[in-house]
């Protein structure tokens, strides 16, 4: 057929088209010229915006339908629409501020004699006295404290000791100032380049380019991998809507930076043994996606994710991936050495971009101490763009080369009148302390020194595992992987049972989904296990004895905003608190 014939055959379809169009116009045009102008001006807008409304519903509906199933997506559309009828919100405020009151409780009167202005006179060395009194009135963590500090001993001998004195040598010391302080420098890149060693920098699969820096933790650590990949794939790929996945179980710095960088958060559900669905991350990828996430381990359950998959996964759609070994780091090359069964992790595996890895946990460094770690330079740094630029000037066509810089984790600024000015994450100055600490850390410990540590925290943690799955009525939540022990319970609450450990001087953490706690086994612990064991009992008994007690501890609120649909009243209440409290 011809485009002349299939004009003449379609022309008499178009002509109805439009016969139609103009009946639909004239019909309107005369339902409507029975009112005011203004109103329906007025009525369009209103019905724009409902529109706008329902759309952004209805996509928020569908992302949760994609990430967390029909269940949730209803349950949430169900709670919006409630908050929608007058006085409903009233209504779930008022129940808000009876948990935030019950939580702030104990804080008020504590705050009623904090001081709010300087002293009159100052207190010159006397200070030493009331910080010591201070200290004094902090919980004794010694043996009970699950994580938070890792070194053993006591403050005041051995490893402790030297990092403190370490830290004191360079209080006062600030890399920003490298031309003033390069034993800083120095100890910066001797502790970047000895933590990527142990990560496979010198292995042929990550290409010898490994390089990175240091942070004041692992929160920093992975704001500052995310935000790289997030300016990488946008020179790379052109990626203007950056979205990351990560796992349900990933530490809560990802929502951080997704807050921070404008990124949409998607999350994978895990699987049953705890570590995320790989088919999952699969069906979220899309066009937008710039980085996806494994924990090794992670932190509520102690599980490694199944790097091998996501890095081959990542690797073939061509995006970013990221490791976090926050937790793992100084634990798992070792552990690997000792014989434990510890799956690959590391920049060996094809895929994995970067990695975050805190020295002030198992790396036993003064807090404040964390790397970030890319598989090259190209994800890290400050790229120069060169492209052709077209245009004209009086009818002349002209071609200009044009730079531009991709500013991925440095921060360049050229025209300050301040001077030229370079930082390579979001703090400026930064305490030598903190570096010097860890880098004196590493140094005094060697290889041998976190073997021998990771074989005391691995047998105590196996050790604790194998007592608390004895213990009738609670079970550990999956295979822990290293030293992170989770459990729950069928038959009682266990945010009660935690209730009645803290009151026994122990300090673990509470989770959710399932409700659960978990012990994080450091070198405090090794030694009391059978201490922690015979508590944990007594306290499952009491508990057992006692249902009905225990209402004016943590448990009812843990319990509540665990069983509480809305998520957002949740975080209302944690923000309303932390607002009040800071």
């Amino acid at each position: 057929m011809t485009r002349e014939e299939f004009e003449e055959m379609m022309t008499p379809t178009f002509l109805i088209f439009g016969e139609k169009l103009e009946e639909a116009r004239r019909i309107a045009n005369d339902s409507l010229s029975r009112f005011e102008p203004v109103y329906v001006v007025i009525a369009s807008i209103s019905c724009w915006i409902m529109l706008s409304l329902a759309w952004r519903l209805v996509c928020s509906f569908y992302d949760l339908l994609a990430e967390q199933g029909l269940k949730t997506a209803l349950v949430k559309l169900t709670l919006t629409c409630i908050k929608l009828i007058p006085g409903a919100n009233d209504y779930i405020k008022k129940e808000q501020n009876k948990v935030i009151d019950k939580l702030q409780a104990s804080m008020k009167t504590e705050r009623e004699c904090w001081r709010s202005e300087l002293p009159s006179a100052g207190l010159g060395t006397q200070v030493i006295e009331q910080l010591k009194a201070e200290k004094s009135r902090d919980k004794k963590w010694q043996g009970k404290c699950s994580g938070a500090v890792y070194i053993g001993g006591s403050e005041t001998e051995g490893h402790f000791s030297l990092v403190n004195e370490a830290y004191c040598l360079f209080a006062h010391t600030n890399p920003l100032h490298p031309d003033v302080f390069p034993s800083v420098s120095r100890f910066e890149a001797e502790v970047v380049a000895m933590t990527s060693a142990l990560f496979g920098s010198k292995h042929s699969a990550s290409g010898g380019q490994v390089c990175g820096n240091m942070t004041s933790g692992g929160t920093e650590s992975i704001l500052m991998a995310v935000k790289s990949s997030r300016d990488y794939m946008q020179a790379r790929r052109g990626v203007t809507q950056p979205e990351i996945i990560i796992p349900v179980s990933a530490h809560s710095a990802y929502d951080k930076a997704a807050q921070y960088f404008k990124i949409k958060l998607r999350r994978a559900p895990v699987k049953e043994d705890l570590r995320v669905d790989v088919q999952a991350v699969k069906k979220l990828i899309n066009k937008n996606t710039i980085i996806i996430v494994g924990s090794a381990p992670g932190f509520p359950h102690g599980v490694i994710d199944p790097i091998e998959e996501l890095g081959a996964l990542a690797l073939g759609r061509g995006i970013c991936f990221h490791v976090d070994l926050c937790l793992g780091g100084f634990v798992l090359p070792f552990a690997k050495k000792l014989g434990y069964p510890i799956p690959a992790f590391d920049f060996t595996v094809p895929g994995v971009t970067s990695m975050s890895v805190d020295v002030h946990k198992y790396g036993l460094g003064p807090k404040g101490t964390s790397v970030v770690l890319y598989r090259d330079h190209e994800i890290r740094k400050t790229e120069i763009i060169v492209f052709l630029h077209v245009g004209t000037l009086y009818g002349r066509i002209f071609w200009i080369l044009v730079l531009d810089f991709e500013q991925h984790q440095f921060v360049a600024v050229t025209d300050w009148s301040g001077g030229l000015y370079i930082s390579p994450s979001m703090a400026g100055s930064r305490s030598g302390a903190l570096i010097a600490g860890a880098w004196a850390s590493m140094m005094a410990l060697g290889e041998e020194g976190y073997l021998d540590s990771v074989r005391k925290v691995m047998d105590t943690s196996q050790r604790i595992q194998k007592g608390i799955s004895l213990i009738p009525g609670l079970y550990v939540l999956g295979k822990p992987d290293m030293t992170v022990v989770a459990f729950g319970s069928n038959d009682l609450d266990i945010y009660k049972v935690n209730d009645v450990m803290a009151s026994r001087g122990w300090s673990l953490n509470a989770l959710h989904r399932p409700a659960s706690i978990h012990i994080c086994v450091t070198l405090q612990h090794v030694d009391v296990e059978d201490m922690f064991l015979k508590d944990l009992e007594e306290s499952v008994n009491i508990v057992k004895e006692n249902p009905g007690k225990f209402e004016d501890g943590m448990a009812p609120i843990y319990g509540a905003a665990a069983k509480m649909p809305d998520r957002g009243t949740v975080g209302d209440i944690l923000v309303a608190y932390m607002d009040t409290t800071c």
